[in-house]
């Protein structure tokens, strides 16, 4: 049995939806699937939950989904809409014992330690404090019975994976939000994956991300049961645009929850 739930807590794009300042038609939308928080996603399975990714809006997407415990958080990248609510963890560490392992490249790792340096230094390990446990991510690793296997990406000049999901040998989710284009190792590794969740910022070029038509390109090649598009900006409305797409592509939103059994 498989049971492994994966839960999106935020499906925007770095300044998430509405945006500061703007009154576009999406913007102004009552369409709750066009509310997006920054991008990030919870996931269950009978043996361990993590989280991959803390923006700033970590604290409400908690909140608001109910987590309540955390056996992991694991990271992509060390940009701003990924990392900035990483002292939000210190919830899931409150006895002094308690650590909260993170995983994430060793790149990656540098930065949450300099940005969070009184959470690393090792002074404070009262009650209540966040406690992390670094966990450099060299290759493939378990969270209980799952293995996350890292997915090398092109995502401008920084650093950036994503995860492939797998539990007793059935590829589940390959989890990409941020990408500008994908090696052929990592297609190799994700092709004919059970569903594809990627990067799909908006319909016009952008220098860092994948567009639509890039998106539904990558879907063609790698061929999953389902892909779902994320990291959405706000040129995007939900109920105008996933009406047009393939039947087997949709538009994440937040909240959305997928099992697979």
């Amino acid at each position: 049995m498989t049971d492994f739930t994966l839960t999106f807590l935020g499906t925007g794009t770095s300044v998430g939806i509405p945006m500061i300042g703007c009154d576009c038609e999406t913007c102004r939308s009552t369409d709750p699937r066009d509310k997006r928080l920054r991008s990030s996603i919870w996931v269950r399975t009978p043996e361990a939950a993590w989280v991959v990714d803390t923006g700033p809006d970590f604290r409400t997407q908690c909140l608001r989904a109910g987590i309540r415990h955390l056996d992991a958080a694991v990271f992509t990248h060390p940009h701003m809409d990924h990392l900035t609510g990483f002292d939000e963890l210190r919830r899931f560490t409150i006895p002094a014992d308690a650590f909260m392992p993170v995983h994430a490249l060793p790149s990656c790792l540098q930065v949450l330690e300099r940005m969070f340096t009184y959470a690393f230094n090792g002074e404070n390990r009262y009650r209540g404090y966040l406690k992390p446990f670094p966990k450099p991510v060299h290759g493939p690793f378990h969270l209980g019975e799952t293995t996350l296997t890292p997915l090398p990406v092109q995502h401008g000049k920084v650093e950036c994976i994503g995860y492939l999901f797998t539990r007793h040998g059935r590829r589940l989710c390959a989890y990409i939000p941020d990408a500008k284009s994908l090696p052929q190792s990592t297609l190799d590794l994700i092709q004919g994956v059970d569903t594809l969740i990627i990067d799909a910022l908006r319909h016009t070029e952008h220098p860092t991300h994948l567009n639509f038509t890039e998106s539904l390109a990558l879907h063609a090649l790698i061929q999953p049961r389902r892909t779902f598009f994320t990291h959405l900006q706000c040129e995007i409305m939900h109920s105008r645009e996933e009406p047009l797409l393939p039947p087997d592509v949709r538009l994440a939103y937040d909240g959305l929850e997928l099992h697979w059994e």
